[in-house]
């Protein structure tokens, strides 16, 4: 499998766990009572990492692969929107886990996690559909 074949199917990967994360995980965590949230989230976080971290460094990887090779102006722009991915994970929703694994988050909390995720929903769609516009156009 080439490295463009590759970043299209991890793109999608990510497009089609974002969409679930945002439409059904997050809104959930509402349903709970805080000492099962905690549980919960403890267990959901450790599990997702299994998905999320190996998909995240295969995603930075390739783009960056890609970026070098290509260097057309998708390839760029798509380096660029996971560089904001990297950081919008790690600056704003790492430190919201965090709260809820401590036993420190409110709802408000909550209702970041699902207002504030809308931005790496939309990017990871995005993202998609620069690959596909790659993989179609740029051969």
């Amino acid at each position: 499998m080439d490295f463009k074949t590759l970043q299209l199917v991890i793109d999608f990967g990510f497009a089609v766990l974002i969409w679930a994360v945002q439409l059904v995980i997050y809104p959930s965590f509402k349903y709970y009572n805080p000492d099962n949230l905690t549980k919960w989230h403890r267990s959901y976080t450790s599990r997702v990492a299994y998905i999320v971290l190996p998909l995240m460094l295969s995603q930075l990887v390739i783009t960056i692969i890609n970026a070098w090779y290509q260097s057309n102006l998708i390839s760029i722009i798509s380096l660029v929107v996971v560089l904001i991915l990297w950081l919008l994970t790690f600056l704003v929703f790492v430190p919201i886990h965090q709260k809820i694994d401590n036993e420190s988050a409110s709802s408000t909390h909550l209702d970041q996690l699902v207002s504030k995720n809308w931005n790496r929903t939309i990017l990871w769609t995005f993202l998609f559909l620069l690959s596909i516009i790659n993989f179609v156009y740029y051969p």
